[in-house]
């Protein structure tokens, strides 16, 4: 994989080829009509590829708000797909039936439970498959033989809960009044009737999810002992259980995070990803687990890359998907470990692959589209659904791969999206968009969405960087481990040392820089604010910490930030943790600072976003700053006016401070400038009294 550091001169013709004869940039209403490709399932013979479409209501043409829906259509061919259901479903995990006759989806009709439901695929109606008494289906799988639907289901109902609500007994017992969910096996009839005493097998522990196995006789369950969300991060266990009895063989005793397992055709081994110790940041290392003892052994531990998903092939290889650092590749491997092909799919960003029927599909977005889905047929990734088509009216800026060094040496990559204009003279406005996590990656495909500037921002003349700092996976455990125990530097010091590299080649005015970013890229944002903020005339700031002391108590993760990022506690050292706390730095900040938040947060506390405007607002009234909260959204936005108010506001508050390098300019009005067509555009004239 090339790796390439770009001057000034091969940007430029970058840019001028990229300023093609296309209509228009992209607006932030462009940004709330984007679709992509949801999940996926390949037929048993591999003939249909079943898949959904997700989006958001286009709330500024005035449709109502709302979350993401999903369409359900089945492919067989490129650009050969028909839509299975009426626009009023909005299914979930897809699948067949093992004879292939029927397509298969969790949806809740009405006000009914979430059940799981069909629909033949050459034609007819939908039918309700399988569902439990009080209580939503959250996941299922069928039999080999499709006799039978393995369920698993919410808790059910709490009677004493409820009488006690009605009366006004009210009160919730933190972390104490969670129950686990259930797993029930219920027969499938197959003709509009179903299993009304579906038979319940106990599980141990809290359960998130679990697979069949091909020959029927077990599943694996992955538990953690209780439901807290730091819980499923630091004690979650694969186990094999026996479908039966519901006795427990196995437990793969991996020692910190996991992610996709899969069952290999034969039943006899796992593909498991999964972190290799208690600190590693992320579940990114590929395993293969003995299913008979339980043993595990790491197939590509130590490599600069991270395995993002997996399935098995009907051949006994498994297909994996591989990223390193900003690109993406589909490896094979063969069933005893060994590296059996990779193939390199270019431009694309692969994301997940489903391997059924002698056929494997991925899905993949790029720098010019969302996620789409392509099949992989004779070493090519051949592309069979396409999207969003009024994207070719729009005019890209140039996108690509760079790397710099930080103050001490270390190699850094990222994402450099170039602006559609060209580079004026002493540089262009730039935007440093940092990722979350930390441990996530930034990969050279799509980088446009709410709450990422992307290719709106290009359009508008910034350039945008998207920096894979040191604590970021993709580069290997390594890498991902450099930030732990030192919050701040190198990690936040390597986004200011790519700022001075990119205008050291006359790329970026360092006088018109901003930065933005959401959760740990959150933090960035406030700690450029803050400690950094002669570095940074704009900050945008999503969901982010401002002070370490109070996120260890308000937060729900504070295990797992312990092992993976702080390996201390507050209490080791108060000082210590206030010195890498932005608020601690408020008497610096000079930089115009938007913050927003979800009010329902749970990972990290509003009060957050609060403390920090509150600091700064006292000890330095003179400098721009303002805080929005979004009420019913939590660590992210949900709802699709939401979202266009967060892009709109980022922006505004970009092309006030950032693109003017004016820090003193009048704060934005606090209402945004909504599109012609939205709800709530124009204010109702009222009605004239007789």
């Amino acid at each position: 994989m090339n790796r390439i550091t770009l001057t000034s001169a091969a940007l430029l013709a970058s840019v001028s080829l990229a300023a093609t004869a296309q209509a228009r940039p992209m607006t932030p209403e462009d940004v709330t009509k984007i679709e992509a490709v949801g999940s996926m399932a390949i037929s048993p013979d591999g003939s249909r590829i079943a898949y959904t479409t997700a989006s958001l209501p286009d709330v500024t043409e005035g449709e109502e708000n709302g979350s993401f829906t999903s369409e359900l259509s089945i492919a067989t061919g490129p650009d050969m797909a028909r839509q299975y259901l009426p626009e009023d479903i909005s299914p979930g995990a897809v699948d067949f039936t093992p004879d292939g006759r029927m397509v298969t989806f969790l949806w809740a009709k009405d006000e009914e439970d979430t059940a799981v439901w069909g629909i033949p695929v050459d034609g007819g109606t939908y039918v309700k498959l399988a569902a439990v008494e009080d209580t939503g289906v959250r996941s299922y799988r069928f039999s080999p033989d499709g006799r039978t639907l393995y369920l698993l289901t919410g808790p059910g109902e709490d009677a004493q809960r409820d009488a006690q609500s009605e009366g006004g007994f009210t009160a919730r017992v933190y972390e104490e009044e969670s129950r686990a969910a259930r797993m029930f096996a219920a027969s499938v009839m197959m003709d509009g009737e179903i299993d009304e005493n579906p038979r319940e097998i106990d599980l141990p522990g809290f359960v998130s999810g679990f697979d069949v196995s091909p020959d029927g006789s077990y599943a694996v369950v992955e538990t953690a002992p209780t439901p807290l969300v730091d819980d499923s991060y630091t004690k979650k266990r694969v186990n094999i259980v026996d479908l039966t009895s519901g006795t427990v063989r196995r437990v793969i005793e991996t020692p910190g995070k996991i992610g996709d397992v899969e069952i290999s055709p034969d039943g006899t081994q796992l593909s498991l990803i999964a972190a290799v110790d208690m600190n590693d940041p992320a579940a990114t290392t590929l395993h293969l687990v003995n299913v008979a003892s339980g043993q595990f052994r790491a197939l590509n531990a130590g490599a600069a890359e991270a395995v993002v998903d997996t399935d098995w092939m009907d051949d006994g290889r498994l297909a994996t998907i591989v990223h390193v650092g900003v690109d993406a590749l589909m490896r094979v491997y063969n069933a005893d470990g060994s590296v059996a092909q990779e193939y390199d799919p270019g431009e694309l960003i692969l994301t997940s692959v489903e391997a059924e029927g002698g056929r494997v599909a991925v899905q993949a977005d790029a720098p010019r589209h969302p996620t789409e889905l392509f099949v992989f047929e004779n070493g090519d990734f051949n592309r069979w659904t396409s999207h969003n088509e009024w994207l070719s009216e729009i005019t890209f800026g140039e996108q690509r791969p760079y790397t710099y060094a930080a103050t001490d040496g270390q190699q850094v990559e990222g994402v450099l999206i170039l602006p559609i204009d060209g580079v004026p003279a002493g540089g262009a406005p730039t935007i440093m968009n940092v990722h979350g996590g930390p441990e996530a990656h930034e990969s050279n495909g799509w980088q446009t969405a709410y709450s990422k500037p992307g290719h709106v921002a290009a359009g508008q003349g910034y350039f945008v960087f998207l920096p894979n700092y040191r604590g970021s996976t993709g580069y290997g455990v390594d890498f991902a481990k450099q930030h732990q125990g030192n919050y701040t530097d190198p990690e936040f010091r390597d986004i200011v040392d790519a700022k001075r590299a990119l205008a050291e080649e006359g790329i970026t005015d360092p006088d018109r820089t901003g930065i933005t970013g959401g959760s740990y890229g959150g933090y960035a944002s406030a700690w450029g604010a803050t400690y950094y903020s002669d570095e940074y005339a704009a900050s945008v700031m999503f969901v982010g910490i401002s002070n370490q002391v109070s996120k260890f108590g308000t937060g729900d993760i504070p295990y797992e930030m312990y092992n993976v990022h702080s390996r201390a506690w507050p209490w080791d050292d108060w000082t210590a943790m206030l010195e890498v706390s932005p608020i601690y730095y408020a008497d610096r900040a000079n930089t115009p600072t938007l913050i927003l938040h979800g009010e329902e947060d749970t990972r990290v506390d509003p009060g957050q976003s609060l403390e920090l405007y509150r600091s700064i607002k006292i000890r330095r009234p003179d400098t721009p700053v303002r805080l929005v909260f979004y009420p019913g959204e939590g660590h992210g936005n949900r709802m699709a006016a939401s979202r266009y108010d967060y892009n709109l506001r980022m922006m505004r508050w970009f092309d006030t401070y950032l693109m003017t390098g004016d820090r003193d300019a009048e704060m934005p009005e606090p209402r945004p400038q909504l599109a012609e067509n939205a709800a709530g555009a124009t204010i109702p004239e009222a009605d004239e009294e007789d």
